[in-house]
Parts: C-alpha cells; structure tokens; sequence
C-alpha cells in the first residue's frame, strides 16, 4: 500500500502560544484514518498548515 500523506515535525505558533508542536503522521491508501482530540487541540490547525504547505 502507498502513502497518501506523509508530514514530520509540523508545528505552528500563534504569538507566544504553540497551537501545533512538532506533529508527525502517516495516512495509508486503504487504512481508514481519524484526527480525533478535544476542542482547542488543534486539530483544524494542523489541517490547515497541511493544505496551505
């Protein structure tokens, strides 16, 4: 199976405040993949900083 996605080491700050730090992952083709956590985890940031890159 491929990679679909692949980043390493992603991370963006906000002034002072680290929204995304140093974030690795890997999506498979064929592999169902979830980005799960609490509201103010980050996760919209980290999809954002994978789609403007």
């Amino acid at each position: 199976m491929s990679t679909l996605l692949q980043i390493e080491g992603v991370g963006k700050s906000f002034g002072g405040l680290k929204a995304v730090q140093n974030v690795s992952l890997s999506v498979t083709e064929g592999r169902l993949s979830a980005l799960i956590g609490p509201n103010g985890a980050g996760k919209t940031t980290l999809s954002r900083s994978c789609l403007d890159s």
